[in-house]
């Protein structure tokens, strides 16, 4: 059942191949792009001029879903997605001392905001800033107690005046942590946005790695938008989609640093390979398939229960129209939703590898009923 196309053998990934130059850099641009939920353009621009150089077609739909589309044996349509939105912020209102005062798109912890450099994008142009709070020395001791909010804090972008300020940003304009990828020991990177432009960039390398290869179902590759506020964009392509089968790559917690209690949150680790949930939201079959390929050609993998809704595209697939076989397959991250986010590369490479044996293992006769 589990047919394999050996030519592909030397493409794996958990073999020492990865990552040339041209991958890095392109994963790279898809970091330091801007693209928070609902201001994607910049960073789906990115993908978009990757994607078309291994597709049939590339369109953005009326939402700004970026779909490229392989076509095959129109034996089954796989659907893969992955969120191409960051978390980010909004000015909301420019205050009598010319700072932005500002607001969260997705979700923020305030705690780790202050004395940060950010990214204001307004009419094309970037901005520096710096986010301001008052210095411990000037608070009250009741001020040092509370917890930090948005609301105590600012972003300075040295503007001389309100009106000055004015001249430069308007209510409105999106903002970003700052961009810039710092390459850590045993092939770690550190970037803002890693949630989720590490899994549009596992999704490109798929399409990449099926380049040339025949006898594949028609392939969806969507960069969805506005997960961060609601899993949006995976609504409406896997809407007009109509897939047989639908898999969603995104992160997830890993739990390989202090503080996280495992009996509560499970054992998962950077550099172990990528991570197949289990559980409600995931065809069975689907994670057969997957552990099968995996085990057949030593990709390595984890496992991780997920008893209820994921959370992630993989929710809102699993239940369009008359339901869709879904997966999800996830890459383990470290300190989700702050500045700089923390994955393996080689976690990354399982993820492709399996997805792209997967692709390979499935025609008509494939059965999708639990």
């Amino acid at each position: 059942m589990y047919l394999l196309y050996f030519h592909a053998i030397g493409n794996i990934l958990n073999r020492g191949r990865y990552m040339q130059t041209r991958d890095l850099a392109y994963l790279k641009k898809l970091l330091e792009s801007p693209g928070p939920s609902g201001f994607e353009q910049e960073s789906q621009k990115v993908f978009r001029d990757f994607a078309s150089g291994y597709c049939d077609d590339v369109r953005t739909d009326v939402h700004g879903n970026v779909v490229a589309y392989r076509k095959g044996n129109s034996s089954r349509k796989i659907m893969m997605t992955a969120h191409i939105d960051e978390i980010g912020f909004m000015a909301r209102y420019i205050d009598d001392n010319a700072c932005i005062r500002f607001d969260s798109i997705g979700g923020v912890d305030a705690t780790l905001l202050p004395g940060l450099a950010v990214k204001l994008y307004s009419g094309g142009i970037a901005i520096d800033g710096i986010i301001g709070k008052k210095p411990i020395h000037l608070m009250t001791q009741e001020e040092r107690n509370k917890a930090v909010k948005l609301d105590d804090l600012w972003i300075d972008i040295g503007a001389s005046s309100p009106d000055d300020a004015r001249k430069k940003v308007s209510v409105g304009d999106y903002i970003t942590f700052r961009p810039g990828v710092i390459e850590l020991p045993e092939g770690l990177i550190a970037s803002k946005s890693l949630d989720n432009r590490i899994g549009v960039f596992v999704l490109s390398s798929v399409l990449k790695e099926l380049s040339g290869t025949g006898n594949l179902p028609d392939i969806y590759i969507v960069s969805s938008v506005q997960e961060e506020v609601g899993l949006r964009g995976a609504v409406t392509s896997t809407y007009n989609i109509k897939p047989d089968i639908g898999i969603a790559v995104d992160v997830t917690h890993a739990t390989d640093y202090p503080a996280i209690d495992k009996n509560k949150h499970g054992d998962i680790r950077l550099g172990e390979g990528c991570v197949l949930p289990v559980g409600a939201n995931i065809n069975a079959k689907v994670l057969e398939i997957m552990k099968n390929v995996a085990g057949e050609n030593g990709v390595k993998y984890q496992l991780e229960a997920a008893p209820r809704s994921t959370g992630t595209d993989a929710s809102a697939i699993q239940l369009s129209r008359g339901g869709v076989a879904s997966g999800l397959v996830s890459i383990p991250l470290r300190y989700m939703h702050g500045p700089n986010e923390v994955v393996s590369l080689s976690d990354a490479g399982s993820a492709i590898d399996i997805l792209s044996l997967f692709c390979r293992n499935i025609d008509k006769e494939t059965d999708l009923i639990p």
